[in-house]
């Protein structure tokens, strides 16, 4: 068993994967960020009618653990499940038009935000019922685990789902059945408005509780892209030898209000503050800076890709505002 007494560091310890891999990781990060702030201001218009959650700040998570997924591995996720899909490979007007209900969207309109989906390329199932997609991704790396297939399956799921049963009994099942499960608990502080330090014991870590269920459990510093990726590496590595899951704690903070694209400053449970204290360790712009500082790019290419991504986020939502509501007729199709 393999634990770890601090957070991977990886930029700080200047532990930068190879230009390419680096390059792509910012900018799979600078696209998911580019899509939901857009989103997040045209939500205003209220053409987008469904409850969106939104990753404005947790984007190293999702694309650092996918670097070390492979085309064949899925994915499950939760109800802020955007940055999961993308990061996944999935379809961008797809998830566009599904947050503004139209037919062309990946659920056909009837899913919304929190329940998106692009099986072809393994990002299987989000829902906004907490935990209830971890047995899911559990049941897959038991299909894996009994065709002894080298393909992982991947939850991802926030610190408010370790307070849940389910999480629990999914542990000790994947533990149990030596099932290839990549646990990936992104630990923003809050379950909705309520501080961590109020839920659970005090004195005790996630991560720390998750070993006593006899598996691999890691913390890693989740705005750190490149430290979330290594982490990752060495989790996918132990699921495919057949050892087993693994768990990460990946530390990162939500910028934006639990569902909604406001700030969200006077509710009472969070101050500007600390708000501004995680927007100062943006993962992002932490990212750029070091291929930056490694010589791996200039600032004209952080520059160019921005301009890009606003280019493509715009092409999917003009795509999305183009296209048909679903057909009174068809509205129970997939019901049962």
């Amino acid at each position: 068993m393999t634990t770890t007494e601090r957070p991977h560091t990886a930029i700080a310890d200047g532990a930068l994967p190879p230009a390419s891999a680096a390059l792509e990781l910012v900018r799979a990060m600078m696209r998911i960020r580019t899509v939901e702030e857009t989103l997040a201001d045209l939500y205003k218009e209220q053409e987008m009618r469904t409850p969106t959650h939104f990753s404005i700040g947790q984007e190293a998570v999702a694309v650092g653990v996918s670097g070390a997924l492979r085309p064949t591995d899925v994915a499950y996720s939760g109800h802020r499940c955007h940055a999961h899909y993308l990061a996944k490979g999935g379809d961008l007007r797809g998830m566009v038009a599904e947050l503004y209900g139209r037919e062309t969207g990946c659920a056909r309109g009837r899913g919304g935000s929190v329940h998106l989906n692009a099986p072809e390329v393994g990002f299987i199932a989000a829902s906004a019922i907490l935990g209830e997609t971890m047995a899911a991704a559990a049941g897959s790396a038991w299909s894996f685990a009994m065709d002894r297939s080298p393909r992982i399956a991947v939850s991802y799921f926030g610190d408010g789902v370790v307070e849940e049963g389910i999480f629990h009994e999914t542990l000790n099942f994947a533990v149990v059945k030596q099932v290839p499960l990549l646990l990936i608990c992104e630990n923003n502080l809050y379950s909705t408005h309520t501080p961590l330090e109020v839920r659970q014991p005090s004195g005790t870590t996630i991560w720390e509780r998750v070993r006593s269920y006899q598996l691999p459990s890691v913390i890693v510093d989740g705005n750190d892209v490149f430290a979330v990726l290594a982490a990752a590496e060495e989790g996918a590595a132990w699921c495919r030898e057949g050892k087993g899951p693994y768990f990460i704690e990946c530390s990162t903070y939500r910028w934006r209000e639990h569902v909604g694209p406001n700030w969200d400053y006077d509710a009472g449970y969070r101050t500007k503050a600390e708000v501004d204290s995680w927007i100062a360790k943006d993962p992002v712009k932490r990212a750029q800076a070091a291929v930056v500082a490694a010589g791996y790019c200039g600032d004209e290419q952080i520059i160019t890709w921005s301009a890009e991504l606003q280019q493509e986020i715009a092409e999917a939502v003009a795509y999305a505002k183009a296209s048909p509501f679903p057909s009174v007729e068809t509205l129970l199709d997939g019901t049962y």
